[in-house]
């Protein structure tokens, strides 16, 4: 599967994806540590995908997104932003109700999954 499908393929089957480095858990970087505690304090499962692990993504996706940075947060399809727009979506309150209406689109549990 060619780099490009892989993405769209994620982001069409995650409705709430994170682009990251590292996961959850153990994030390597100081912007994906603090965009992925905003979505889990959201209290929604989300995916994510560890860039560092597939370099083939991290090259392709910033221009597949027009977006140059990681993290990216993806949202029914839609890229939000990166950091800096996910802290401030959560600190004015806009984005708990945007995840928790996307995820009461989808059955899931609670936590994180791997999208890879």
């Amino acid at each position: 599967m060619e780099t490009l499908d892989k993405i769209k393929q994620q982001i069409a089957e995650n409705p709430i994806l994170l682009f990251m480095k590292g996961s959850p858990k153990f994030p390597s970087c100081g912007f994906s540590a603090q965009a992925s505690q905003a979505l889990i304090a959201c209290g929604e499962q989300f995916a994510f995908v560890d860039i560092l692990q597939h370099p083939d993504i991290r090259a392709e996706l910033p221009k597949y997104a027009n977006w140059p940075t990681f993290p990216q947060l993806w949202v029914d399809g839609e890229l939000i932003g990166g950091c800096d727009i996910i802290l401030e979506m959560f600190q004015r309150g806009e984005l708990q109700p945007l995840i928790k209406e996307t995820a009461a689109k989808t059955t899931s549990t609670d936590g994180t999954a791997d999208a890879e």
